[in-house]
């Protein structure tokens, strides 16, 4: 790093002796007001910063998908895609390395909802939470996979974005993580370089002629960035997309032998370390053969019936029934996921709306916390926060409410849930996995 920074290394040091800054990024479809007293994030729409670091558990907001707290610098992704991606199309979007889901949130709230987001995780505990943080986040239109980067030569072509945030060897965290720095080593970086060389070669296949590659990691260190791409450029036809970058911003653009890099330096930007590079594929690319057809299993035309008042555009919508569960998402992506579904490992997609039993439907939680929910077609319950803090740590609930059935429950005009309510109790349906645990 002294190399790499000369006279700037003092700054830089001293940049570590001070404590990490505390951003969010907002849900647009959920939550237009910051918090008092923060601070946008220059280069994002919807980013920003926090004077101090509150209990986020003990924030209904936060369980209800209104907002995610993320690192600012790597919101740098939404100025990259705005710039160079035509979010008017309908595209299909591959968010490889997904997991918890910060990127993923992003991108859906760039992509139009005629456009599909695919995101994944490689390590089944990792793609579980992005699963729940993506519900959380209320689209319908993204599928969450766990596959292997390898297993995506079984879709070529199929992708006009992807979005690879490389496992590295984490450089740009040491500030914030100490348990990065304890884990950095040369041999380590050389290991990290190494695997992010085969993610590339493996999903390289998937990206149609013309598509786009957004490239990032948390480290410094060239061989794992520059050098990278460098390789990539030997061995694949590719052109590199500069981006605009306002100089007030502190970012540091980087030109290594043509390849334009935008690096991120904590005492230049209000951020932790970060590298963005943008590539377009040029060589011709065979493209998988979608087929327009459903394979999936449907439920039954009454229950389809009764759904397509749930949500809106329900027209619109195809209903597929998974392990008793229905979920749903746009019509015009139905070939899409059905040809993921044949070479995928599928964990959700769209929004799980209900389970059945016995042809009748009770709600999920996926579908309270969805965009698309008709609220109007649901009995309605308005708690304060210690209500709501209760039934998020799924305790008994002891409100009375006239009105039985299925009822959503709300804190300050957002849904966090539903609740059953029987003649004499009120069921709280919270998902126990997602429960704030005891003591916090």
């Amino acid at each position: 790093m002294r190399e790499q920074l000369g006279m700037r290394w003092d700054d830089f040091s001293a940049a570590h002796q001070q404590p990490s800054p505390v951003s969010i990024r907002l849900n647009p479809a959920k939550l237009q007001r910051p918090p008092a007293g923060a601070l946008p994030v220059p280069w994002t729409t919807s980013g920003y910063y926090l004077n101090e670091r509150p209990s986020f558990t003990l924030d209904p907001h936060f369980h209800a998908g209104a907002y995610y707290v993320q690192e600012a610098s790597s919101m740098f992704l939404e100025q990259a895609f705005r710039q160079v991606v035509d979010a008017q199309k309908a595209i299909n979007v591959l968010d490889l390395c997904a997991a918890p889901g910060g990127k993923s949130t992003h991108l859906l709230s760039l992509m139009n909802e005629q456009s599909l987001l695919v995101s994944n995780e490689v390590i089944r505990s990792r793609a579980n939470v992005l699963a729940e943080n993506i519900q959380k986040w209320g689209y319908g239109n993204a599928v969450v996979v766990h596959n292997d980067p390898q297993d995506f030569q079984r879709l070529p072509g199929f992708f006009d974005v992807m979005v690879i945030d490389a496992p590295c060897s984490g450089e740009g965290l040491f500030r914030k993580d100490k348990h990065a720095m304890e884990e950095w080593s040369p041999d380590n970086v050389a290991l990290c370089s190494k695997r992010q060389r085969r993610i590339l070669s493996d999903v390289w296949p998937a990206l149609k002629t013309g598509g786009l590659l957004f490239y990032s990691t948390c480290t410094y260190n060239p061989d794992e960035n520059e050098d990278n791409l460098e390789w990539l450029r030997q061995e694949h036809d590719v052109e590199f997309v500069p981006l605009m970058v306002n100089e007030q911003w502190g970012v540091e653009a980087v030109d290594h032998h043509g390849i334009p890099g935008y690096r991120f330096y904590p005492h230049r930007v209000k951020g932790e370390g970060f590298f963005l590079c943008v590539i377009r594929k040029t060589e011709e690319a065979r493209e998988s053969r979608v087929r327009h057809k459903n394979s999936f299993t449907g439920p039954s035309k009454k229950i389809i019936e009764q759904l397509s008042a749930w949500v809106k555009n329900g027209a619109e919508k195809t209903f597929i029934l998974r392990h008793d569960q229905v979920q749903c998402f746009p019509q015009n992506k139905t070939p899409d996921i059905d040809f993921l579904a044949k070479n995928l490992y599928l964990i959700t997609a769209g929004i799980v709306m209900a389970t059945v039993k016995h042809e009748k439907l009770i709600p999920e939680h996926p579908l309270a916390l969805s965009i698309d929910l008709q609220p109007e077609n649901f009995l309605r319950l308005d708690v304060g926060l210690p209500e709501a803090l209760q039934y998020l740590r799924k305790e008994p609930l002891t409100i009375s409410t006239e009105k039985k059935g299925f009822t959503l429950i709300y804190h300050n005009d957002i849904p966090l849930g539903w609740a059953n309510v029987l003649d004499n109790r009120m069921n709280n349906l919270y998902p126990s996995d997602w429960r704030i645990r005891k003591g916090s």
